[in-house]
């Protein structure tokens, strides 16, 4: 079906995610009815909104394992263009459904799988990746994306060897060596994105690893594809990021990773990663609030 010019705009929830206070977080647009919209009225409803991605919910598809009622078909869209999978408008629509329809589990049918999410009483949501995927980066590549960052070799943590990490979307890994290094993000916007077009790229995740036993992490994503300079909390690059410190053995089997994303930009978030010893996906988990 297609929305039809004229007719009466689709329902818009507005939440922030991976955290507590509306002015924090990474906010997400939920379309909690989008079976009249096809994928073009789906791109100007997220270019409208102007968030990094909103999340359209539609009927589920046939044959959906999931409780009664509480199964959905979903696709994410930036700005401009759609993407695969994005853990903070999941995050955020699983919050906005639980606020309708109750705490516990719910299944989203996304592009890249299906992703159960299960939402306590507090408005605390875990989702569960589809099996996340590690693989090299070329030479050629990586050394555009450090130009285009601004970013000199010498500057990288070479205890974290960046890759291309995936947990539903594709992101490039880079460590900073210092957390002053990470926090001065000043990049070029079109070269970044150029790059990230031709390798399919959905954000680059910018790493740096606090001092002590190794589960403290603060990050940074560029997201210029979506249009976006910055995003200020991503689920699906925090997933990666865990797929990418246990192929590495830069963790524990069974372990617990806190990761701090957005103060740089004024927008503080706050994710947690869990990895199960004998459990391939990976466990992401953050709050949720409507914003005013």
């Amino acid at each position: 079906m297609t929305h039809t010019p004229g007719s009466t705009a689709p329902e818009v929830l507005r939440y922030a995610a991976f955290t507590t206070d509306p002015q924090g977080g990474n906010p997400a647009g939920v379309v909690p009815d989008a079976d009249g919209l096809d994928g073009s009225a789906m791109l100007a409803v997220a270019a409208d909104v102007g968030y990094s991605e909103t999340a359209f919910l539609t009927a589920p598809p046939t044959g959906l394992d999931a409780p009664p009622g509480r199964g959905f078909g979903v696709r994410y869209f930036s700005p401009l263009a759609e993407v695969p999978f994005c853990g903070h408008a999941t995050v955020a629509a699983a919050v906005a459904m639980a606020e309708r329809l109750g705490a516990g589990g719910f299944v989203f049918a996304t592009p890249v799988g299906h992703v159960p999410v299960t939402v306590t009483e507090q408005l605390r949501a875990t989702l569960t990746t589809v099996p996340p995927q590690v693989s090299d980066v070329a030479a050629e590549d990586l050394a555009e994306a450090l130009a285009a960052l601004g970013w000199k070799p010498e500057e990288l943590d070479a205890s974290l060897p960046s890759r291309v990490a995936f947990a539903g979307a594709r992101h490039l890994v880079v460590a900073a060596g210092s957390r002053e290094r990470l926090a001065r993000l000043d990049y070029d916007f079109d070269r970044l994105k150029a790059l990230m077009l031709r390798r399919d790229l959905t954000t680059v995740q910018l790493v740096w690893r606090a001092p002590g036993n190794g589960t403290v992490l603060h990050v940074r994503d560029p997201f210029p594809v979506g249009g976006v300079v910055e995003d200020p909390a991503t689920g699906a690059a925090a997933a990666a990021l865990g797929g990418y410190l246990r192929a590495l053995g830069e963790v524990p089997e069974d372990s617990v990773l806190t990761l701090h994303q957005g103060e740089d930009m004024g927008r503080p978030s706050l994710l947690t990663v869990e990895l199960r010893a004998g459990d391939p996906r990976v466990h992401v988990s953050g709050s949720a609030v409507r914003m005013g």
